[in-house]
């Protein structure tokens, strides 16, 4: 027998006819049945039954108030952790409480710090290849800022220079994060020894991405000084009872940065200049305020609270294209959300993309508008790019830093704008949401 419906939503043959669009355009499918349906939704999936959950309130209960009652044990992460391995991103329950107390000390204020130093260094490596570029060239934004926040992960969390394997690490990361989210979006797929071409492309791809870490672990167990970054960290620290991580520990927390710290911000960068592009206004708004700041100097920790309008523009561009657009968890027990009862062990989906775009919480919510921000009193607790509650993401600050860093030094140098008129691009709703086709933009050098 099925699941008792407890809310609204589809039936079955109205799923089946939308199967084709819920596998091309999920965003746009889950943005629909959420306007048709209200806020909780109940999907006709027996088992195990399947909530899409849009409720402000219902929302912070599972992320927040309740977090313990509501695992990461669901296919979305199953999935990722064929990449990550039971990383801190994957990891649920007593397994993710040890790694986060052991991994939290990485991301003290004194590596934010530092952080500073290595975001100038890969923006100015962007900035001499837009310059030897030249005015008025067409430049693939997506790829520069994908192998600009690599190369400051690799620097600043693991102390290696990752330019000459960025573009490897870059394209292995993507395709990892393809297989990912095909099985993600089936109930049954192959099991991983059975030689399919998604399993081989996945295969490969963990490879160029097992062979960085190792390469950087040797070298760092050759070296006479210690950094005391993340990579030391991660060798040296120890549990309640003495323990440290494992090699394989090891290698899913350094693979788990290494693909979710720099494919998010990446990500969010891209889709700030992609907005910028296409609201010239809002570009010059944000060149008024970078000819005040930011000067020849490297620019530091003491800068980033200066530079207001340019985290409002990095805060629009996570709100409109949030990287984490999909957030799951299972029920581990049964429960009520926004009046509907949820039973044990369902999955309940929650959209950071969708909630971003709720009219009770945001005015104009369709509209790029980075002064809200600024002029108006955001509830900052249903903005959820980087997740809610104990579970939020733990390199939160460091993406922010990174990011309004990153996004101030090389809009102070050069504008962008689309060639023939064309607009932000088409979403791509991979693990992160993607622009479709890259993000191609000229580049002027500013007077």
């Amino acid at each position: 027998m099925g699941t008792p419906a407890t809310a609204p939503g589809p039936s079955g043959p109205q799923m089946l006819r939308a199967f084709s669009a819920i596998r091309g355009n999920p965003l746009s499918y889950l943005a629909g049945v959420w306007r048709e349906h209200g806020d909780v939704i109940q999907f006709p999936i027996p088992r195990p039954p399947i909530y899409l959950v849009n409720d402000p309130d219902a929302v912070r209960r599972v992320l927040v108030e309740q977090a313990r009652t509501y695992g990461k044990s669901t296919i979305q992460y199953r999935a990722l952790s064929l990449v990550t391995g039971e990383g801190l991103l994957t990891s649920d329950t007593d397994v993710w409480r040890r790694q986060r107390r052991m991994v939290q000390p990485a991301f003290h204020q004194e590596t934010l710090a530092q952080l500073t130093d290595y975001v100038e260094r890969s923006s100015s490596s962007v900035l001499a290849d837009w310059e030897r570029a030249g005015t008025g060239a067409m430049v693939d934004i997506d790829v520069a800022m994908m192998h600009a926040t690599l190369e400051v992960v690799g620097h600043a969390l693991f102390g290696s220079d990752l330019s000459q394997d960025a573009s490897a690490l870059a394209d292995a990361t993507l395709d990892a994060l393809d297989v990912v989210i095909a099985r993600a979006r089936v109930p049954i797929t192959p099991p991983g020894w059975i030689p399919t071409r998604a399993n081989r492309r996945l295969a490969a791809a963990n490879n160029v991405l097992d062979s960085a870490v190792r390469r950087m672990i040797a070298e760092r167990a050759q070296a006479k000084v210690r950094t005391h970054d993340m990579l030391d960290m991660l060798m040296e620290v120890r549990d309640e009872h003495g323990q440290g991580l494992s090699g394989e520990e090891i290698r899913n927390q350094m693979v788990t940065f290494i693909v979710a710290g720099h494919e998010t911000v990446a990500s969010a960068l891209t889709w700030a200049w992609a907005l910028l592009a296409a609201h010239p206004q809002e570009q010059e708004s944000l060149h008024e305020e970078l000819s005040q700041i930011v000067q020849d100097a490297p620019l530091t920790i003491d800068d980033y609270p200066r530079l207001v309008r340019t985290r409002a523009v990095f805060d629009e561009a996570l709100r409109l294209y949030p990287p984490a657009w999909l957030i799951t968890r299972k029920a581990l027990e049964a429960g009520e959300l926004a009046g509907r009862e949820v039973p044990a062990g369902s999955l309940v989906i929650m959209s950071p993309w969708l909630l971003h775009r709720h009219p009770s919480l945001w005015r104009a919510p369709e509209e790029f508008r980075p002064s809200r921000f600024i002029d108006e009193d955001v509830d900052r607790s249903s903005f959820l790019p980087f997740g809610a509650g104990p579970r939020m993401c733990i390199g939160r600050d460091f993406a922010y830093i990174e990011g309004v860093l990153m996004l101030a030094r090389l809009a102070s140098r050069f504008e962008v704008s689309y060639p023939g008129g064309e607009g932000v691009p088409a979403v791509e709703p991979l693990v992160t949401i993607r622009p479709a086709g890259g993000l191609k933009l000229r580049i002027t050098r500013r007077a």
